[in-house]
Parts: structure tokens; C-alpha cells; sequence
């Protein structure tokens, strides 16, 4: 097996939580339903008849409060900036349509603070390319001792489960495996798996599904919590621990190129390589340029 490199993890970028899933991955609609449902009433999910208003079970209205949270389209139970700008009817995407909302959202899973700590731990911290979910199990116990918790091994082995079924696609096909027909983040193809299902390939390389804007707004939103300065090596964005590269599972190629492609169309960002040190740079306030960048893309495939 391949193992890249090995980062710690903040305690303040995760919170020690597992298992709040209810063993559900989140589904189509999910998140719309759930932020639809909280903005007209931010207690609908602590209502009895709540299975009713949003016409599922009662376990699935845990989980769907849960998917809306760690996405960061709810905050307390209250629609964020983020989630009106994607999940508002005058949003961005609506309805997940484009697959490139589906990175974005993978990227707010994972950016501190997170809440969804075995998601965190196998894209940020489990830096094996080809594993076994014993692998992933066995570094997860791990993890969960550094955060300090006692959570119980069968939680970890739920949540082991979930980001299998949620992520996973079968090896050298395009069909969605059966457990995961019913999940949008199976089309990232960000895992791939055997036929057997015994071994998991984190995909390595390019995504034609995932657009340079996507890339370079996960880079501006990471180059802001690395301090105040506006220049940060394409290096640190390739393999440091929660940066574009190592969430999207990109190389530094993927990276440049992105960061290239942008800057034809958005004033204020720049590549550049001094004595072979490659360089992400931007002139103006980042969530400036982030909402740029994210309004221009979607104005052009017609989602506003």
C-alpha cells in the first residue's frame, strides 16, 4: 500500500463526533429538503410530526439535521450565508444539478471547523492511496484517541461504512453501485473500488468533473486561514493537511493549471515561479474574490 504523508490535526478544526448519521449517507434532496424545511421553521426538526413534514422516517430526520449541519448549510439550525447562496431557490444550484456544487459542498464537509470527524480523519489524515476499510478502521481508533474520545468501535464502523457507500464507485465502471444509487457524492468518483469491495484506490489526478473555479476558490478559502498573507506556495496547497490537493486528492499539475485557467477571467489572482518556487497569489480580500469567481461560474452555465 502507498502512503503519502503523514499531518496532525488541530483539535480546533474537528469536533470529536461520530456516528450521528443514523447510518443514512445523505441523499438527493436531502440537503434542500432539510434547509428548505428550517427556513420556513428552524424548530421543524424537534416536532413531532416532523417525519411527516419532511415524508421521511423519524431516524432520517436525525439525519438529515445532521447533513445540513457538517454541509454548513444550517448553522443551529438556521440557514448560513453558504446555504442560502447554493440551497435558496434563487441560488446557485438549487438542486445539485451540476456536479460542480457537489465539490463545493465536499469542501465545506471537510473545512474547519468540522463535525463530521471520520470524514475528516480518511481525507485529511489517512494518507493511504490503496486500503482496505480494516485500514481505514484500524487508523481511525487511532484518530479518535488523539481527539480524546471513548467513542465506542462499532461508531467508528458506521461511519467507516458511510464514507464507503457515500463516496465509492466500482472500479472501471461508470454505473453507481447499488448502495450508493441514491447518493450524489458517488458521481465525484473520489474512490474507487474493487468488484470484490475488499480494497478502496483514493483517485489520484485531474477530475473532468470538477471545474478550475471549484479548485481555485478552495484555494483562496484555505490561503485565508493560514494567516494574513496573500501568497502561499502551490506545494501547500497540493499536500498539506486540509488543502485543495489533499481534499480533492489533485496533484500540483491539477492545481496550477486551475489557478491559470481562473486568472484569464478574474482580476487579482496570479501564478508565478521564482527560482522554481511555484506560487498562488491575489491581490484583493479572498471571500471577495471567492463570491466573484463562484457568481461568474454559475452566470455562465445559466444556474442564476
Amino acid at each position: 500500500m502507498t502512503l503519502i504523508s503523514q499531518a496532525e490535526t488541530s483539535p480546533k478544526e474537528v469536533a470529536p463526533i461520530f456516528a450521528r448519521h443514523e447510518t443514512f449517507h445523505p441523499r438527493f434532496s436531502w440537503l434542500k429538503k432539510g434547509f428548505d424545511a428550517a427556513r420556513q421553521d428552524s424548530s421543524v426538526f424537534l416536532k413531532d410530526d416532523a417525519p411527516v413534514i419532511l415524508g421521511v422516517g423519524k431516524n432520517m430526520v436525525r439525519s438529515i439535521r445532521y447533513w445540513c449541519q457538517v454541509f454548513k448549510v444550517l448553522e443551529e439550525d438556521k440557514p448560513t450565508d453558504f446555504g442560502q447562496k447554493v440551497l435558496d431557490d434563487r441560488g446557485y444550484d438549487p438542486f445539485l444539478e451540476d456536479p460542480a456544487s457537489l465539490w463545493l459542498l465536499h469542501w465545506y464537509l471537510l473545512k474547519p471547523p468540522c463535525e463530521a470527524a471520520a470524514w475528516y480523519y480518511a481525507f485529511n489524515v489517512f494518507r493511504h492511496v490503496e486500503f482496505t476499510s480494516e485500514d481505514l478502521l484500524r487508523g481511525l481508533k487511532n484518530y479518535r484517541t488523539e481527539l480524546g474520545t471513548r467513542t465506542a468501535e462499532s461508531s467508528l464502523k458506521k461511519d467507516v461504512t458511510c464514507i464507503l457507500r457515500m463516496y465509492s464507485q466500482p472500479e472501471g465502471k461508470t454505473k453507481l453501485i447499488e448502495d450508493s444509487i441514491d447518493c450524489p457524492f458517488a458521481e465525484l468518483g473520489i474512490i474507487r473500488m474493487t468488484v470484490d469491495a475488499k480494497y478502496y484506490t483514493f483517485r489520484i489526478g485531474q477530475k473532468v468533473n470538477l471545474p478550475a473555479e471549484m479548485i481555485v476558490t478552495a484555494c483562496l478559502d484555505y490561503a485565508q486561514t493560514r494567516g494574513s498573507s496573500k501568497t502561499i506556495s502551490v506545494s501547500s496547497l497540493t499536500y498539506d493537511t486540509g488543502s485543495p490537493g489533499v481534499v480533492f486528492k489533485l496533484p500540483e499539475s491539477a492545481i496550477a493549471e486551475a489557478i491559470e485557467k481562473t486568472s484569464r477571467n478574474t482580476k487579482g489572482i496570479a501564478l508565478s515561479d521564482t527560482a522554481g518556487l511555484v506560487q498562488f497569489s491575489f491581490t484583493q480580500d479572498a471571500n471577495l474574490l471567492i463570491e466573484e469567481i463562484l457568481n461568474q461560474y454559475y452566470r455562465t452555465r445559466g444556474h442564476q
